[in-house]
């Protein structure tokens, strides 16, 4: 099989999702693929921004940030049909990473919200990572540009909500504070570029 929706049946595990060879991205979500939408150029900027500050705080650090299209195991098991690309992901235990994922909760995931994820990002991964106790969740909306944090305490997630000028500390690393406005100001730079190239041409 290289494809899932060849329909050979309707639900699929981790075994199936690694005989997958399309040019397709999928995640697993209750053994049932989902294709990734291909991100906006927006959602990769601002994921190359928050890619940036965390890495080079984290470089002589004992934790690693992985970027889009590394998977994630949360329940990892033969028999595991969840399988999730998060947009970014902290992690400190490496053990856990092998050649083809990460298996087990993450310290700290990001998602980025597209056209069609916010449903996903919002309440199936909220809860999906909720009950694996993920530590630390963010969402990121490019639309009306705010940074909404989600930090486990006592089983459940401690909510905040952050706009692009402000600065959001990372609870999972100590003395690490993001910066949002170099962050969300790198998609005005590409829009200034835009403008000036249309004005010059």
């Amino acid at each position: 099989m290289s494809r899932p929706d060849e329909k050979l049946k309707e639900h699929y595990t981790y075994a199936d999702y690694l005989k997958w060879d399309d040019d397709v991205y999928y995640e697993l979500i209750d053994g049932v693929p989902d294709p990734l939408p291909t991100p906006l150029r927006d959602h990769q900027i601002l994921l190359g921004g928050l890619f940036h500050q965390f890495a080079d705080f984290l470089d002589d650090k004992p934790q690693d940030v992985f970027g889009l299209l590394s998977a994630v195991r949360l329940n990892a098991s033969g028999l595991d049909d969840d399988v999730f690309l998060p947009d970014l992901f902290v992690i400190s235990d490496r053990s856990k990473y092998d050649e083809n994922s990460f298996n087990g909760s993450p310290d700290l995931i990001i998602e980025i919200l597209g056209t069609n994820t916010a449903h996903k990002d919002r309440y199936i991964k909220y809860h999906k990572y909720l009950k694996a106790k993920v530590l630390e969740y963010w969402i990121v909306d490019p639309y009306v540009r705010s940074v909404e944090t989600f930090i486990l305490n006592d089983s459940k997630y401690k909510f905040n909500i952050y706009d692009a000028e402000e600065k959001v500390a990372v609870s999972v690393i100590d003395g690490l504070i993001i910066d949002m406005k170099l962050v969300f100001d790198r998609i005005k730079l590409y829009n200034n570029m835009e403008v000036k190239n249309v004005n010059t041409s």
